[in-house]
């Protein structure tokens, strides 16, 4: 008999296209994924991707099997989260979701302390705020506001993020400041052109976005290297050579801390408005609120 998580794990891998963002997605192991995948793919008898070094592209079969289960297992998961909620009445439980990064920066230090259930998930800003509108998930953190009619979402704002440059301690610096100090911006490009880069899969929007605003132009070039997330590029520049553009409130103790070094902010801000976006007709109001103090606490 087929099993239940070979489904969504498929459903993940579908929807995020490479098995480390459905594994962050799922909270599982990159092998557990495969080994759901292989199964599953053994139980059809039919290849349901093409694995390529950087994608997984879903076969006409993993196609028409995605478009057949896709709405029961919507439907499964808003039966799974309410049934919780109806039966938990003694404990508590929220269901919040927002990018891996800010999760483990600022929640899970926290979680010992919590006094209710947790739920967490990881991904796109728009299938969170979907599963939100759906009674999937009751709290989002997200940069995207999108306004609705008849929605029972209420977005708001708690604090902004400012996407800076940042280079590894061992990197030399020098022009690049001399080019900053000097408004020097074509000088500044060119020098900045000639580093190794570094930038996340899941936010090249920061990149774009912040050339474009301070060079009036689109980015000219692909990064050394596209990891997974932010934390992971930090982690790679600690103590390292090598430049990226990231949120400020991500890397502020590795710079407090001389493991890396804010370069530039940019001659314009380029920021993020954060909002807390929740729904209005949410039961554990005193979880969300412990949930809200500890961002705005911290950030």
């Amino acid at each position: 008999m087929v099993n239940l998580e070979w489904y969504r794990t498929f459903k993940e891998i579908y929807e995020n296209g490479t098995l480390t963002k459905a594994s962050i997605a799922l909270y599982a192991s990159q092998p557990g994924v495969s080994v759901h995948l292989n199964a599953l793919e053994a139980y059809v008898g039919k290849k349901l991707f093409e694995r390529t070094s950087r994608k997984m592209i879903p076969t006409e079969d993993g196609k028409f099997l995605y478009e057949y289960i896709i709405e029961s297992l919507k439907k499964l998961e808003i039966a799974e989260q309410h049934f919780k909620k109806t039966t938990q009445e003694k404990n508590p439980s929220l269901n919040i979701g927002m990018c891996s990064e800010m999760f483990q920066l600022i929640i899970e230090p926290e979680i010992p302390k919590l006094d209710f259930d947790l739920l967490a998930r990881f991904g796109a800003h728009t299938d969170l705020i979907k599963d939100l509108n759906n009674g999937i998930l009751d709290l989002v953190i997200t940069p995207k506001k999108q306004n609705e009619k008849k929605s029972l979402v209420e977005y708001i704002p708690f604090s902004k993020e400012r996407i800076v440059l940042i280079a590894g301690n061992k990197t030399n610096v020098t022009k690049i400041q001399k080019h900053i100090k000097s408004k020097n911006l074509s000088k500044l490009e060119d020098e900045l052109l000639q580093n190794v880069w570094y930038s996340s899969s899941n936010e090249m929007e920061h990149f774009r976005r912040f050339w474009f605003e301070n060079f009036n132009k689109k980015p000219a070039f692909k990064p050394n290297y596209i990891l997974p997330n932010i934390t992971s590029i930090i982690r790679c520049l600690n103590n390292g050579n090598g430049l990226a553009l990231v949120p400020d409130f991500l890397c502020q103790e590795q710079i407090k801390r001389n493991e890396i070094n804010l370069v530039w902010e940019g001659k314009v801000k380029t920021e993020n408005t954060l909002y807390f976006a929740s729904r209005t007709d949410l039961k554990y109001k005193k979880e969300l609120d412990t949930i809200k103090n500890i961002f705005t606490s911290k950030m």
